[in-house]
């Protein structure tokens, strides 16, 4: 998850593609486009690690174009590993707090 996010920083495509699972995996990722996250930090909340399966929730902080206000991306990612290599499958917003009223 951590390189993963770092990947996201540096903008590196090839290595955001090599591990995402082909299942789920888009063709390319486009960089320049306009209004691109300018991310700021990354907070792992959760992780549980099966042999073979994974689920990592985080929350990443970010501003679109450096301005305005922190945004966050509040994820649980699932993680596949197949021939010894981790893979991101795919990941939801995870569901909101319940209240009691």
């Amino acid at each position: 998850m951590r390189s993963r996010y770092s990947a996201y920083v540096l903008q590196l495509e090839p290595y955001l593609l090599a591990t995402w699972h082909p299942s789920t995996r888009p063709e390319h990722m486009d960089f320049r486009r306009t209004n691109m996250p300018q991310w700021l930090g990354l907070e792992i909340r959760s992780q549980q690690q099966g042999a073979d399966t994974a689920r990592i929730e985080f929350i990443a902080r970010y501003r679109v174009n450096g301005t305005g206000s922190i945004k966050t991306q509040h994820e649980i990612s699932r993680f596949v590993r197949e021939g010894g290599t981790w893979f991101y499958l795919d990941g939801d917003k995870p569901p909101a707090p319940r209240r009691n009223y």
